[in-house]
Formats: C-alpha cells, structure tokens, sequence
C-alpha cells in the first residue's frame, strides 16, 4: 500500500520566529558538498515542516530521489494549474509508484479561477503580460502560498545556469515575507549532472524532454525550445522580455553569509 509523505519535527536549537540571528545561525549549519548532505543539514537545523515543491522536471526528480529515498523528513508537494501535460500528470504517478509515496497537490481557488477566466479569457495569457502573471499568480503562486503554509523551511530546484535571472541565486535564502529558509541544493549543479544522476538512479523522467521541451511548466505556455535557444526559451515564447518568471520565486527574500 502507498503511504503519504509527511514532516516531523526534529529536535532543534532554532525555536520562535526567524530572526536575522536565528537565520544566520541555521545558514552557518547548512553545508555540504552535495545535494543529500545539503538536504540532511537543512533537515537537522529546520524546526517543523519543510517542503519541496516539484514540477516533475529533472532537477525536481533529482531532488525528490534524494528525499523519498533516503526517508527524509521533509514534504513533497505539487501545484497542479490544471493544464499541465499529460505527460506531467504520467511522470507524478510513475514516480509514486516507485517510491511508494503520495505527492500532495494543491490547486488553484475555484472562485478565483472562475473569475479570472471570466475577465480574462481562457487563454486570455496570450495577449498582455498582465494577463499571464494573473493566470500564473491564481494557477501557482496562491497554492504555492497554501502548500507553504506553517513550513519553516522551502526545498526548490533552482539552477544558477538555468537563466541570466538566475544566475545570483544563492544556496540559502531567508524568504523573509514568509519567515522561512529557502534552500536551492542544486544551485550548482548543471542540467547534464542531474540528468546523469536521475539516469543512473531509474528516476521516472518526463517524456517530454527528450523531445525538445527543456524546461516544462503549463501546456499552453511550453514549447520546445529550438537548436541554440537558452533553456527557458520555451516558456511563455510570446513575450520579449528576457526576465519571464512566474511569481513563485520573486517575492521578498534575502541571502545570508555564513
């Protein structure tokens, strides 16, 4: 039988609120010079829940390996718009299978979907840039907001190389609006490393990659990229401005030196 994933609490120095000198005592713990050990160090210092949102991309399989199989306490969760792949939807339930595990998933308000749809269009992201950060912030930011909710701590599967925007991400960040640690543990590692790592592991992939599709997010918004285009290229092609994001990872966060 699969059973769900879920976060203890572990014993810790760090108790209250993050303050700036309790998020720089935790950051001084967190070290290592691997994913897993940067993961087991975050585990260790973290009070509470912890949690890793996945999208089912390689980075994200590489990290879920590195928790679901090593038992680690920390939540894995997802945020499913309702139009992503079916690819994607194949990849999640390939990869409970394996690990024996359900991936929580949270989706967006039905009142403020509807909503949205009705001023906006159905695909009403395709003509302005504020239409596309609406649909982003009801599909993914407000669940992301709800699956983060009393966590402590925020696994994602940032690169630094993925995009010049990305490029000053830091190992470990003070997400200070939410009052949590935020941990990139392969921050330095490139796409080739964790596809190599997934391979080697059996990770479920999607299929998707293979076919040109580098970076995967909602159906609509993702192409696959062309011979030369950066990694990103496939997402929300339309738009000309070179920082397209999401919303999930720009809100008020901070490094903090060790």
């Amino acid at each position: 039988m699969l059973e769900r994933d879920s976060s203890q609490e572990p014993p810790s120095e760090w108790a209250g609120s993050l303050t700036p000198s309790a998020a720089e005592a935790a950051i001084a713990r967190i070290t290592g010079a691997t994913p897993l050990e940067r993961l087991i160090a975050l585990r260790e210092v973290v009070p509470g829940k912890i949690v890793f949102t996945t999208s089912f991309g390689i980075e994200d399989q590489a990290i879920s390996h590195f928790i679901l199989a090593n038992r680690l306490k920390i939540e894995v969760a997802t945020l499913d718009t309702g139009r992503l792949f079916p690819e994607t939807y194949e990849t999640w339930a390939r990869t409970e299978e394996k690990y024996g595990v359900r991936i929580r998933s949270f989706h967006p308000d039905p009142g403020a979907l509807s909503a949205m749809i009705h001023d906006a269009g159905v695909n009403g992201f395709y003509y302005s840039k504020e239409a596309r950060l609406g649909c982003c912030h009801v599909r993914k930011v407000e669940p992301l907001n709800r699956a983060l909710a009393g966590a402590r701590g925020w696994v994602t599967g940032l690169r630094a190389d993925q995009s010049a925007n990305r490029a000053s991400l830091e190992l470990v960040s003070v997400d200070a609006e939410r009052g949590l640690l935020k941990l990139n543990p392969l921050i330095d590692w490139t796409r080739d490393a964790a596809l190599a790592h997934a391979q080697a592991h059996q990770v479920p992939l999607n299929w998707l990659h293979g076919e040109g599709f580098l970076s995967i997010g909602c159906a609509p918004c993702t192409r696959a990229i062309a011979p030369g285009e950066s990694e990103r290229a496939g997402r929300w092609w339309w738009e000309d401005d070179g920082k397209k994001e999401c919303g999930l990872h720009h809100r008020r966060s901070a490094p903090v030196e060790s």
